[in-house]
């Protein structure tokens, strides 16, 4: 029997064999999105908590019998997941949360939570012996897939916005991508990718179109429920930009509720820029159809004027009962400071941005004292320096002398 059932679409709910679609739903177009719907009674059979428990696999691999790869072997040695959930004492002490927890996602390959995804899309790609993969991003998308393409040597070329930040350009040169700054927003580099896609047969990375990339992302939630010790979350915070990271972590949620593994689903918050905040709009609208404002947040990562899996975003959040809330970019600047000197870990603006949310939701006492609240890090500072400067105040010039340290030092 194979692990995968069908492909639903999101939007009508229309259902496909696997070697009927490659990417979205005919019918639909581009907004119908397609989900991998697995045969849980037969996973469950293999995945269970012993299962869990005696594999020493520490790479996402060990969660292979629900991933959408039929062996293992297609998958880079790369080492993905298992980042650490942090016990931050001080940020508990500070936003009085005594079941606080920080999913540090800054430590894959190449710093960032999108690395699960790339993951998952060179192995199909492998798997379905693709040879050239394609990606457009505002940025650490379009470097994970570059890094993982440069492990499997597969070709690959990245359209990002001209405006992305030059630490993710670099990293997409160093890995040896052929890159095109397209004169544009993230949405008319996504669309311009799109085209070429379909033009010349690549394999499109997009965890926007692509059903597979977004069963990689899962895996974050696998992770935590693990690291809790199959405790499940009260909540769970995320930055939201296309939507793919929260849908997909509550996706990984739901699937360990199906195979029996934990009781309950936490419940999903998505967390926007009020400069870029698509879904925030559409969530409060209680709608599907999501009117564009062009995005003008320093969250790069996250600035997006229409999100291609906002359905998904959309769906995870009123099905967990959870909720949509925004944080202002100067919330967001001032969080990358907060977090890193109270934990050590540096994030860049949208990888602080579930932390910002985290935040203000304290503020209105939308948190109890005593909830189990876990947010992810998912994108590392050194991809963003200047906006972190701006977080951040100036460094003290001194002379050799030591006399003129100590007068210095009176004054800090």
């Amino acid at each position: 029997m194979k692990k995968i059932l069908k492909l639903k679409c999101v939007k009508c709910g229309a259902e496909y064999l696997e070697n009927e679609v490659e990417y979205v739903c005919p019918q639909c177009g581009i907004e119908g999105i397609l989900d991998v719907i697995y045969d849980y009674e037969l996973i469950s059979r293999e995945l269970t908590k012993d299962y869990l428990l005696n594999n020493e696999d520490k790479n996402i691999t060990r969660y292979l019998p629900i991933l959408p790869i039929e062996s293992a072997e297609y998958f880079e040695p790369l080492q993905v997941g298992n980042t650490p959930l942090y016990e931050v004492k001080k940020l508990r002490r500070l936003l009085e949360l005594d079941n606080l927890y920080i999913k540090d996602d800054t430590r894959n390959p190449t710093l960032s939570f999108k690395d699960r995804a790339s993951a998952v899309g060179i192995a199909k790609a492998k798997e379905l012996k693709k040879d050239v993969i394609v990606a457009s991003s505002t940025g650490n998308a379009a470097s994970s897939i570059s890094g993982f393409a440069a492990s499997a040597g597969i070709k690959n070329y990245i359209f990002v916005p001209k405006t992305a930040p030059e630490a993710k350009v670099t990293q997409l040169l160093v890995f040896g991508s052929t890159v095109f700054l397209v004169d544009g927003t993230y949405d008319e580099a996504f669309e311009l990718c799109f085209k070429a896609a379909e033009r010349f047969g690549w394999y499109n990375r997009s965890c926007a179109i692509n059903p597979y990339l977004v069963e990689g992302k899962k895996t974050v939630a696998f992770e935590i429920l693990e690291q809790l010790n199959f405790k499940v979350p009260d909540y769970v915070v995320m930055a939201v930009g296309d939507g793919c990271s929260i849908s997909g972590a509550y996706k990984g949620f739901v699937e360990f509720y199906k195979l029996g593994l934990v009781d309950k689903i936490p419940k999903m918050i998505g967390v926007q820029s009020e400069k870029s905040n698509p879904v925030t709009r559409a969530f409060n609208k209680n709608t599907y159809e999501f009117d564009y404002i062009p995005p003008t947040t320093i969250a790069d990562s996250i600035s997006v004027g229409i999100p291609r899996n906002g359905i998904k975003a959309l769906k995870a959040v009123a099905e967990s009962g959870g909720f949509m809330i925004d944080v202002t970019d100067e919330e967001i600047i001032e969080s990358i400071r907060i977090l890193a000197s109270n934990s050590g870990i540096f994030g860049e603006p949208a990888g602080v941005t579930g932390f910002a949310g985290v935040r203000k939701l304290k503020k209105l006492g939308l948190f109890k004292k005593e909830d189990i609240v876990v947010t992810v890090v998912t994108g590392s500072g050194l991809k963003d320096l200047r906006t972190a400067q701006r977080a951040v105040p100036k460094a003290y010039r001194v002379s050799t002398n030591i006399d003129d340290l100590v007068e210095l030092l009176k004054n800090i």
